[in-house]
């Protein structure tokens, strides 16, 4: 029988910062960002595609940048400031990605939407993508079975202000 300080607590407290509001939560350590949000914070508009980080429905934004909640144990952004879809909003007041998602008709079935506006969101503050090329290659990872690509480029170039 192991000894009692090397058993894995059967839960641990974290504090994130979701959508500017903190939120405390006892989660078994194994919890995905991804289950924490939308199992135990309710913010159901972050997707459960592949489960392997290979489709980017799950993409959030931590501290900024862009990350695959589903490959990203909780425990780990203790502390951490996450934007999920559902925060992007601002007084009422779309995101401006959000609304170029509309302009251009970018999403079909809807479901990887909220991954890449968030996964968008993230690409226009890194401030690499310069055109339509680099927007695809940085947005590489996240799929679209519906096939909105074109759209979807064109909704992210309308957000950085490029035709």
């Amino acid at each position: 029988m192991a000894d009692a300080a090397n058993q894995i607590p059967d839960r641990i407290p974290i504090d994130l910062v979701v959508n500017g509001v903190r939120r405390t939560l006892d989660l078994v350590p194994w919890t995905t960002l991804l289950d924490a949000l939308r199992d135990h914070l309710e913010l159901t508009g972050t997707k459960k595609g592949c489960d392997h980080g290979q489709c980017g429905a799950c993409t959030v934004l931590v501290d900024g940048r862009r990350v695959n909640s589903c490959l990203t144990l909780a425990v780990m952004k203790d502390g951490a400031e996450i934007t999920t879809i559902e925060g992007l909003a601002s007084d009422g007041a779309l995101h401006p990605l959000q609304q170029a998602f509309i302009d251009h008709d970018a999403f079909q079935c809807g479901y990887c939407t909220p991954g890449q506006i968030c996964s968008a969101a993230g690409l226009l503050a890194e401030g690499h993508a310069k055109n339509a090329d680099e927007i695809r290659e940085l947005m590489s990872g996240n799929l679209c079975r519906c096939g909105g690509y074109p759209n979807i480029v064109a909704a992210i170039q309308q957000a950085m202000g490029r035709p």
